[in-house]
């Protein structure tokens, strides 16, 4: 029988002889969730010995992580501002950034009476943003979209997992929500390019859902149409907020019209980098 510390050393010495980088940071995180356990606790119960279930399912996580499978996937969910999401290879893992843009629109929602009022989530992927914005905002109506219905399952399972009603739709950007007007609009949508997504990770490429990412040679197809099919669904004064790529800002912004957009802006994350989007349709057009 083996215990917590030396499943732990076994562990950093398999990564480090698979010259898997911060062998010791992914040994505690893999074993940790192997064993339910937080890395601290690891130290603490260092001479607890494991069970042959518990050793068993350290092997299987350990092999899952050094063919790359990202560490969220193999623990199975991801918390999320207050919440936590269920994760796996039917929708993109929930990013910091992401957490960013949607701290930033609960700060601006924070300031609105929002009774009676419509916010879609399109491209929801897990549901992290609608859902996490439902939670904070219960008076808020949400919509959760999608084009994958396996990303929809999931996005289910989170409404449910986190005790919110939402509303969820099938369907291309905005085909499914024809006839209908919504106050704000909230996206994450695909922004990767063909060649750009050769050159990721392979966690990320060899995990990740490809339909999540890549809209098409330019990565910009999205943000395009938005901008031209957007005004027909919205409110007067209705805001959009998105989440852009690398290099994407004034390309995304020069998509938006002054003629029918105002406040149109884009801004970078820490790391310098092109990453939240911002605009609202004119009052009157």
């Amino acid at each position: 029988m083996i215990t917590v510390k030396e499943a732990l050393d076994k562990c950093i010495v398999f990564f480090r002889e698979r010259k898997m980088a911060g062998a010791r940071k992914e040994a505690a995180i893999v074993i940790g969730d192997a064993l339910g356990m937080k890395p601290l606790e690891l130290y603490m119960q260092h001479d607890r010995p494991l069970t042959e279930k518990e050793v068993e399912k350290c092997r299987e996580v350990i092999i899952r992580r050094v063919k790359g499978e990202p560490n969220q996937y193999i623990k199975g969910c991801v918390e999320f501002l207050n919440c936590v999401f269920s994760v796996d290879k039917r929708v993109l893992i929930p990013r910091m950034e992401t957490e960013i843009l949607v701290d930033k629109i609960i700060k601006e929602l924070e300031e609105e009476e929002l009774e009676g009022k419509a916010l879609w989530d399109i491209c929801t992927g897990s549901g992290c943003i609608g859902i996490s914005l439902k939670k904070r905002f219960p008076e808020l109506s949400v919509t959760l979209s999608d084009l994958s219905e396996d990303a929809l399952e999931v996005a289910k399972e989170n409404a449910e997992r986190n005790g919110v009603e939402v509303r969820i739709l099938k369907g291309d950007l905005l085909e499914p929500f024809k006839g209908e007007q919504a106050d704000y609009v909230v996206s994450n949508p695909p922004y990767v390019r063909e060649d750009e997504y050769q050159t990721l990770a392979v966690e990320v490429k060899h995990f990740e859902p490809k339909m999540a990412l890549v809209p098409g040679e330019s990565g910009l197809e999205f943000y395009q149409r938005f901008s031209s099919e957007l005004p027909d669904y919205l409110n007067p004064g209705a805001r959009v907020w998105m989440e852009i790529g690398m290099g994407q800002g004034k390309k995304v912004e020069a998509f938006f019209s002054e003629e029918i957009w105002e406040d149109v802006w884009f801004e970078q994350d820490w790391g310098r980098m092109d990453r939240f989007f911002y605009a609202t349709l004119k009052d009157a057009l």
